[in-house]
């Protein structure tokens, strides 16, 4: 029955010529309905579209009674129209009526119609409404009708999309794509930006969407699907990838590239009458839509390998660079990415990036890292941010809280901006406390280290007044770099860090990679929990000639001064005695060159394996310090995986148990007379670092942003009160519940800024 009116591509071009007409947004939109339908043999032709407080709402109809235009509304979810809207996929039924979710509208007149086609207007896999067409006969719609109904609500998503219906919107509502939008994710770096969007890959805007010539498209497709292929070949057989480079991903992408499944939906899209460029879009759309309904981890990660292929063919029918480029920054550009590395982050003119929001990364990312250290405010895991912004939104981000705010409205700019000036002011008053020595009020001196990775967080360092680098993440380094680092090109980066410091010391925390931390350039070994798996000293000690290479360098950049070396992930004591060995040799090495050792050198061993607490009498008899990993000793404490969502909030390091650990570590060290400090985050959160203190830590390392405040509730702190309070506290309870809120209501009833 379908094709006695044209066909697919004679609708298109109709419809492309209506679009085209200097008309009214309504009279647009009642035209188009009245094509489509006649198009279709349909009676009934109507576009639902969904509204900024989640109702769909009739906007125009050819077929049903006119008056229920914008007076007939649904939830998402709710009838045959909510259903399509919720789920995101098409729905064709002979008998609508018999359909459960079947919701009856009287004052549409819909009753009369027995056969219902709807499919959903899409973009970047969001749901911006609902196309349907109905037949008072029954009638079972084909294959090709639906796809027709597909590609048709692809010109309608970018008539939503383009803001023109604004003008049809009752007072008070907005359309679901350019409304303001509060989004919640993951809090990555403190601060509060303020700004506009700067897309780290922008989206390519595909103008033409119908085609001239179907062969034609056809052909550029096979072309550039070609070329794509070629591409990641080359990237593969690279020799300047070293060996096993992003393979693992890459062959992903090549099997993706070669996948019938995917090239055929691609080739049916043009079929119907769409270019290349559109039919990417499209066919990408349906697949966004239906995977990030999914909750599996591999289908996320199968998301984003199709993401990243549909870009790159996209780059290559369009002929764009598949780079990404930074000129022309906005004076407050607020960066917005899928995913980005850290590297990337450092490309851009730091003076210039007011904030960052990721889609896929959280706090314990690569790129969080290097956003604290740049003292960018970060918030990541916003769910599709990248579909719901444009480039040059208006758009604020609270690193503190993970909030993020689209197109704001004056009321919450106005907030933030003060937030923000409150902020200033407080690190104008931190900033005073610089000089200020971290003495409790009742005399006990407190060391506020900083925490470091890259050479430019060690401008912090004087502004802080921190007493030393606590810890020093020498693999950000590795990460950074296309290969792996010589041994000289290490000790010209040591060296370097400690010449910026003017004499502070420096404890620099040996390789830590493995786990969430993958160098580009080594094979990713496959392991079912790598948090547990073969990571930080283990892979030291497996590949001694990688530690010995860092040792190596280190002691060479130490020539004449002090130099402190720390060893993470140490799970028992012979794991220390087999790096301090491999330590000995390469100063006897210096020695027999006629090279200057360190002045004074210093091992130490990071505790987070809870094996090690058995150890702690025989441990501080062989280290110089330790330094307690909070991070993953918590996480390997209660099982907890720090980077699953679903449990990382399960537990509070403000509990019982978490707090008589801590206690019982400071108390082996003091017995011993070895000197510990704590370089977790907790020990730059006042609250947290309050309660440290209490358990008899005199040492804390944190970000350099984290030193203000916790010298002003050092400052503001009786010690003795607290230790009194906090022991009795921890004593008395006798579960795991979190003992935050009674810790911060005793610190406040006392005026410690916490």
């Amino acid at each position: 029955m379908y094709g006695a009116h044209g066909g697919p591509r004679l609708l298109l071009r109709r419809l492309r010529e209506v679009m085209a007409e200097p008309v009214s947004p309504q009279a647009r939109l009642d035209k188009i309905v009245v094509h489509i339908a006649v198009n279709m043999v349909a009676e009934v032709c109507s576009v639902y579209v969904l509204r900024a407080d989640g109702w769909l709402e009739l906007y125009a109809t050819e077929g049903l009674n006119r008056e229920a235009v914008h007076l007939t509304m649904m939830r998402s979810g709710e009838g045959l129209v909510g259903r399509i809207a919720e789920t995101a996929e098409p729905l064709a039924l002979p008998n609508a009526q018999q359909h459960p979710s079947f919701s009856y509208r009287p004052e549409t007149g819909e009753e009369i119609y027995s056969s219902f086609l709807g499919v959903p207007i899409l973009r970047g896999g969001n749901t911006l409404g609902v196309l349907v067409v109905q037949n008072k006969a029954r009638r079972n719609y084909s294959e090709e009708e639906v796809e027709v109904l597909q590609t048709t609500a692809m010109l309608l998503a970018e008539m939503i999309a383009s803001g023109e219906l604004q003008s049809l919107v009752l007072p008070g509502i907005d359309i679901a794509l350019r409304r303001p939008l509060a989004l919640k994710g993951t809090p990555i770096a403190d601060g509060v930006g303020l700004g506009h969007v700067v897309l780290h890959e922008p989206r390519i805007i595909i103008k033409q969407l119908i085609a001239e010539d179907t062969m034609l498209e056809m052909e550029r497709l096979d072309r550039a699907i070609g070329a794509m292929r070629e591409s990641i070949d080359a990237l593969i057989e690279s020799r300047n990838m070293g060996p096993g480079e992003h393979r693992d991903v890459l062959e992903t992408f090549r099997m993706f590239a070669h996948d019938r499944g995917w090239l055929r939906r691609l080739r049916e899209a043009v079929s119907t009458g769409l270019t290349a460029e559109a039919a990417v879009e499209r066919v990408q759309n349906d697949a966004r839509a239906k995977l990030q309904r999914r909750t599996e981890p591999f289908m996320r990660e199968r998301l984003h390998d199709l993401d990243d292929l549909a870009n790159r063919l996209l780059h290559q029918l369009t002929g764009q660079s598949f780079v990404t480029a930074h000129e022309d920054l906005p004076d407050n550009a607020i960066i917005v990415a899928r995913t980005m590395g850290p590297a990337a982050l450092l490309e851009y003119d730091r003076s210039k990036v007011r904030g960052l929001v990721i889609e896929d990364g959280g706090a314990g990312s690569h790129v969080a890292i290097v956003a604290r250290a740049l003292g960018i405010a970060a918030a990541g895991d916003v769910a599709n941010i990248i579909d719901f912004v444009e480039p040059g939104d208006a758009l604020i981000v609270d690193g503190g809280s993970g909030d993020v705010h689209v197109r704001p409205p004056p009321d919450v700019q106005h907030a933030y901006a003060e937030k923000a000036r409150m902020r200033a002011r407080r690190q104008e008053q931190y900033l005073k406390l610089r000089d200020v020595p971290a003495v409790t009020r009742d005399g006990v001196p407190i060391d506020l280290h900083m925490n470091a990775g890259l050479l430019v967080d060690l401008e912090h360092v004087e502004e802080t007044g921190a007493a030393s680098i606590g810890l020093f993440r020498t693999e950000l380094q590795f990460m950074l770099a296309p290969r792996f680092p010589r041994m000289s090109e290490q000790e010209a980066l040591y060296r370097s860090a400690l010449d910026s410091v003017q004499g502070k010391p420096i404890t620099f925390r040996t390789l830590d990679i493995g786990s969430d931390k993958i160098l580009p350039y080594m094979t990713q070994v496959d392991e079912e929990n790598p948090a547990l798996g073969w990571r930080a000293i283990r892979i030291g000690l497996d590949r001694p000639g990688l530690l010995r290479s860092q040792l190596r360098g280190l002691l060479r950049a130490g020539a004449g001064r002090e130099l402190r070396i720390m060893f993470p992930m140490i799970a028992m004591l012979e794991e220390f005695e087999t790096a301090k060995a491999l330590v000995k040799r390469e100063l006897d090495l210096l020695v027999r060159n006629n090279r200057q050792p360190p002045s004074d050198l210093k091992l130490g061993i990071m505790v987070e394996v809870p094996s090690l607490l058995w150890q702690l009498d025989e441990i501080c008899q062989q280290v110089d310090f330790l330094s307690v990993g909070s991070n993953d000793l918590v996480q390997y404490l209660y099982a907890a995986d720090r980077d699953n969502k679903r449990v990382s909030e399960r537990f509070d390091p403000l509990s019982a148990p978490i707090l008589r650990v801590l206690k019982f570590i400071a108390e082996k060290a003091d017995a011993a007379g070895t000197p510990v400090t704590l370089c977790g985050e907790i020990g730059g959160r006042p609250l947290e670092a309050m309660a440290l203190l209490a358990l008899g830590f005199r040492g804390l390392s944190m970000s350099a942003a984290a030193i203000g405040p916790v010298k002003a509730m050092v400052l503001a702190t009786h010690l003795g009160e607290v230790e009194a309070f906090v022991a009795d506290l921890i004593a008395r309870e006798t579960g795991g519940h979190s003992l935050r809120d009674t810790l911060r209501k005793f610190g406040k009833a006392r005026g410690i800024p916490v």
